[in-house]
């Protein structure tokens, strides 16, 4: 089954440095696709989520699996990762990071996620599923306090309650295996993205993009529209079934 991707889009926005982290392989006709997004708050968190998103697309390349055992492999890599990294930097023992992997193969696709970094499936031009964040406000969208579309302006929406480089078990959330054919698209993209871009927008975008590219071009200049000068790293990849 073949994919086109989209090039990496991965921005600093009116940050200093850029911690969200992009890559993709793909080998013997699968493919993985991982995001990951450094929290902001803590120290070193660039090398947080370069350490996930290498560990994961590395224990893919091991295994070319996808079912639920190899995906939680995948997050436990990551998540060992930066632990490792945590104990080797002084500076670093606090650095934490999103991670959301998607793997496609044989006509199927599946995907793993921790934290707030989103992924997104479309069928027709419309999303179909998509993640739940780790997050306060989803929570609370759980418990029925707010609505979903509350979210991207709720006061805490950055208070996460899972993320990579805590101790214990990383506690992955993993979607179940999903038939894929041609038309079929996903969109794996950070909080300073998706916060930017709405779900109808980005369905749109989709509807009249000639490739990837274009479909990830199309929402950035949204996003550009809208962000303030000292808005957050921005990354989002695009992903079709061809």
């Amino acid at each position: 089954m073949p994919f086109l991707t989209s090039r990496p889009l991965s921005r600093p926005g009116g940050r200093p440095n850029n911690q969200d982290v992009t890559a993709f392989v793909e080998a013997n006709g699968m493919g993985c696709w991982a995001l990951a997004d450094g929290l902001g708050g803590h120290a070193a968190g660039e090398v947080a989520s370069r350490a996930a998103v290498d560990a994961a697309i590395s224990a893919f390349n091991d295994t070319l699996g996808r079912s639920e055992g190899a995906l939680r492999h995948y997050i436990n890599e990551a998540q060992r990762a930066v632990h490792e990294q945590q104990q080797m930097r002084a500076d670093a023992s606090p650095m934490k990071t999103t991670i959301t992997v998607l793997v496609a193969s044989d006509g199927f696709a599946r995907w793993v996620h921790v934290g707030d970094s989103r992924l997104y499936v479309f069928r027709e031009g419309q999303v179909i599923d998509q993640t739940n964040d780790h997050s306060i406000p989803q929570a609370l969208v759980e418990a029925g306090e707010i609505k979903t579309k509350d979210i991207r302006e709720h006061p805490d929406r950055n208070r996460l309650l899972r993320a990579l480089g805590r101790t214990g078990e990383p506690m992955p959330d993993v979607g179940e295996p999903l038939h894929v054919g041609p038309g079929d698209a996903f969109l794996l993209c950070s909080d300073g993205f998706w916060e930017y871009v709405l779900e109808p927008e980005m369905e749109s975008d989709l509807q009249v993009a000639d490739n990837p590219d274009s479909w990830i071009e199309r929402m950035e200049q949204r996003l550009l529209q809208r962000v303030p000068p000292n808005n957050d790293n921005y990354s989002a990849l695009g992903v079709w079934v061809v």
